[in-house]
Order: C-alpha cells, then structure tokens, then sequence
C-alpha cells in the first residue's frame, strides 16, 4: 500500500493549486482526479475574469484573497508563462435607480483596499467604450480587473506541480475514506493509499467526498450560465463589460478574453442538465447582447457552451456568501461550493490551504521548490495541423508528451480547434497523431 503525506483529491484549477502550494514544503503529495485529464469540469466552462474585489462584502475571506489574488497575478502568470490582460472592467447599468447599488459598491471596494475604482458618469462611459449602447446612466470603472485563460492556468499550475514531483493519480476515483491512528485511509477503484492529510477540492462532488468520512452541514445547490463564443475578427470592447439589472441585480457579461476572442455569458440560473446548453437561454443571451452592444455581430458566434457552478448551503437551506472551507477533523479540509471569485483566489486559496496543512504536518520549506513553468513554444515546424491558429504538429506532439491524451486535450494545452471552424479541419488529423503515438509509430 502506498504511503504519501497529503492526497489531494480532485484536478480542477483549486486542487491543481493547492498541489502546487504543497510542493513547497518538504511534503509527498498526490493528486487524485477520476477524469483522464485536468481541468475537465468547472474550470474548463469558466468566465475567465479575475476580478478586482468590489463585490465582495468587507472584512470577509472572499474579499481579502480576491484582492490578494488580483494584485499577484501579473507575477504569478509570468512563473507559469501563461498569458495575462489587465483590461480592466466596467459596471454599467442604464437605470438611474440602481445608481445608489454602483455607490454601495465602489465604497465598498475602497474598504476592501481595490486599487484605482471610479465612479463615472453615463457619458464618460460611453467615451470609453463606445460601442455600449446609448443611454447609460453610469458606471463604475475598475481597472485592475483582467483575463485568463482558466484552464491554460490550472494545467500550467498542474505541470509546476508535477515538475516539483508532486504524483498525479488520474482517471482514479476516490470511493472511501477512512479515519485510522495514523491519518487518513484513501480507497479508490484502483487501490489504496494511506495519507496523513488530505485536501477535498472535488468541485460538484466535493460535499459527497467529504461525506465518505465526515457529516457535512454544508450541501451544494449546482446553477450555471450559458456563454457564446464570437470569432476573433468581431468588434469588442477594451474591457470587460458587466451589466447592472435593478431585477436581478446582474445582467449579462461581456469579456475580451486574452485569445483575441469575445466571450458573453448569460445570467446565472439553476440548470437541469449540468454543462448544457439551452435554446432559449442562448436566444436570450443574443437578444439581450445585441441590446447592450447594437453593432455586434452575431453572425461571428462559432461557439455556444454552458456552465456549472456549485452554491453552498447550510442544512437549513440558508446560501453562504463566503468562501466555505471545512474542518471536520485534524488534517482534512474541504473546500466546499467555492465559487466565484474561485478563479482569481485560486492560488490564494492553494497557498492558504498548503500553509494549514504545512502547520498540522509540522513540515520544513522545500528548498528544491522552483515556481517557474516553461509554456509550449511556437516552433519552426512547417505542418500546421491547425490552420485557423496555426498549430503545428510539434507544438501538438508537445502537448500530447505533457500528458493530453484526447483532442480536447490538445485543444486545452495549445489552442487547436479554438478558431472560426472549431475543430473541424484539423480534428481528425490530431485523431491520427494521438493513434500513432499511442501505437508506438512516434
């Protein structure tokens, strides 16, 4: 049986991160994820936006790492060479009624230490993006909000891990644990694995991993969003672009992600079907862009998908509004229903948790920990496999050799298959690649 210090189980963008932060220590880690690949889940359907901080209520969790986190970022996404765009952000509302909302919230951002917040006038925000449609009441500007590719991040967090020797055990689910003297007992569908400590960041699931050993007073109530997916050539704004509903107290999300493309998401809702899309929800999401952005062209959409997002409860059916970490006994933690802002405290929260565990293992710093993570390079190979984003067959190779092991795995690694025809000239040939090297022909 094996014997490890920490068992991390699951492989989104949280455990990818909490493995990472583990590895500064003089710890053995492993991460356990029952898909083939990380970052198949939330993370892979996720608006991409780090968030400045202002919406978060003073004086919680939430607000102090969304602040950390966003203020980290430029140097975290330099170690592990993924691209970043500070492009900052605007709140819009064109109802002069939920004036006095955008005001609650830049005075609560000032509270919560968010560098550079603005209120403006709806003239002033029409001069910054002009292709907001007319009639703004006002806005407020904050300029420290940015973009990231989500699963470019976690993979790249993932791979560092991995690099400092962290174990991944994928396509493994976990079905048992168990309290023993010496820690904690890890049943999966392949075996067994004896642990001193283990971190919950299953994601949907990650209130029924915690329910193998522990109780739980903490459930999820799973809801999500749809989004749309334009070519990069379509008109956008500079900066990410949220609206204001006095009914719902949000409206649909323009983003200009950092690939050059325009992603709009959909007010969030309870779904039925996780991950699936809705024809009335996309018409929905259309009509209401093009009402906020009258010269859009929606003719330039070349994908639609959908979201999931776990919303912690209380037993009693009361949601918390705060980042919801567990303890249930010495040496087990549970992030359960991390939500947004998840993404931009994603390193904040691996570290947190590294720290905590670091403490009860009583573990030295590892000297050996280096935090740099080398991107896949363009290359001179002269086969493009991808024609729409020019991804050569090296550059598919590489990531197959970092552990992609389907299409949509190189699709996440290097960006194949991500322009106007969405995979359908170069999907088969990438098929071939991953035969030939799984027969041995490469």
């Amino acid at each position: 049986m094996k014997s490890v210090d920490v068992a991390v189980i699951g492989g989104g963008i949280l455990g990818c991160f909490a493995a990472r932060n583990l590895m500064r220590w003089n710890l053995s880690v492993v991460l356990i994820e029952k898909e083939l690949d990380i970052c198949t889940g939330i993370t892979r359907a996720n608006s991409a936006i780090v968030y400045a901080g202002y919406d978060n209520k003073t004086g919680s969790r939430k607000a102090e790492l969304t602040v950390r986190g966003n203020a980290s970022f430029d140097d975290l996404c330099r170690e592990l060479e993924v691209p970043f765009s500070r492009c900052g952000s605007l709140l819009v509302t064109y109802d002069k009624e939920s004036l006095a909302q955008l005001r609650r919230k830049w005075e609560q951002g000032i509270r919560n230490g968010v560098p550079g917040l603005e209120l403006l006038t709806g003239g002033e925000a029409e001069a910054m993006e002009p292709m907001l449609a007319p009639g703004v009441a006002g806005a407020l500007y904050a300029p420290t909000t940015g973009t990231v590719n989500p699963w470019q991040l976690g993979i790249a967090a993932f791979e560092n891990a991995a690099a400092n020797e962290m174990e991944p055990m994928l396509g493994t689910t976990v079905v048992g644990i168990r309290k023993t003297k010496f820690g904690y007992l890890v049943e999966t569908d392949r075996s067994e694995l004896r642990c001193r400590a283990v971190i919950n960041c299953a994601g949907l699931s990650a209130d029924r991993i915690q329910e193998l050993c522990f109780p739980s007073d903490t459930h999820l109530l799973i809801d999500g969003a749809e989004y749309l997916v334009l070519d990069k050539q379509a008109r956008k704004p500079k900066r990410v672009i949220f609206q204001q509903a006095q009914s719902c107290g949000k409206g649909i999300t323009a983003i200009p992600c950092v690939e050059g493309n325009l992603l709009l998401s959909g007010v969030r809702k309870p779904v039925g079907e996780p991950f699936a899309t809705t024809k009335e929800g996309i018409s929905e999401l259309k009509t209401s862009a093009v009402s906020l952005f009258p010269n859009l062209n929606m003719q330039q959409v070349i994908r639609s998908f959908a979201a999931a997002r776990p919303n912690p409860q209380w037993d009693d059916g009361e949601s918390i509004h705060d980042f919801s970490i567990a303890y249930p006994a010495p040496g087990f933690f549970s992030l359960i229903g991390i939500k947004t802002p998840g993404l931009t405290c994603a390193n904040e929260l691996g570290r947190y948790l590294a720290e905590k565990t670091a403490a009860f293992l009583d573990a030295h710093p590892n000297p050996r920990f280096t935090p740099h993570r080398q991107a896949i390079a363009k290359t001179n190979d002269p086969e493009i496999i991808c024609l729409c984003e020019g991804i050569s067959r090296g550059e598919i190779l590489e990531a197959i050799r970092r552990g992609a092991s389907t299409v949509d795995g190189v699709k996440r690694r290097v960006g194949s298959g991500m322009g106007v025809c969405q995979g359908s000239r170069c999907s088969f040939a990438i098929e071939q690649i991953l035969r030939e090297v799984w027969h041995g022909a490469l």
